[in-house]
């Protein structure tokens, strides 16, 4: 298990409310979009990071991590596993408090890179559904 119920509640209400997803555009289809929609409704401001760099639900979005011009309290991940690990180095070079891989996204090496850079992780969950499930709605 890749994230105990206290650091999953942790980085859902504690560890800040600037969320950079990497994978979300306006396809209202993925569960990307999906999750950015929960999110926002626990008050979080959500930064699409995609490479259109297109803006969603009003909030400008950019190309990379590195392009974003404010702090990032959680990166949240909706790509392949096998591109996770690169964004989670990213996570950590950009001083981000925590990293999300999403249900199916995994990767063993970065999780360990990760929690031993200092920052809470959670790999292969839905933020979505874990903020149902805490009843955080």
């Amino acid at each position: 298990m890749y994230g105990d119920d206290e650091t999953i509640r942790d980085i859902l209400t504690g560890t800040g409310d600037t969320w950079a997803v990497v994978g979300l555009s306006n396809n209202e289809e993925r569960a990307a979009y999906r999750v950015a929609d929960k999110l926002r409704r626990i008050g979080k401001r959500v930064v699409p990071v995609h490479p259109k760099a297109e803006a969603v639900a009003g909030e400008q979005g950019y190309a990379s991590l590195a392009e974003i011009p404010f702090p990032v309290d959680v990166v949240n991940v909706f790509v392949n596993s096998d591109l996770a690990g690169d964004v989670a180095d990213q996570a950590v070079a950009l001083g981000a408090k925590a990293v999300w891989f999403q249900l199916g996204v995994t990767d063993e090496a970065a999780y360990d890179r990760t929690r031993a850079a200092g920052l809470r992780m959670v790999m292969d969950r839905s933020a979505g559904r874990e903020i149902t499930r805490l009843e955080l709605l």
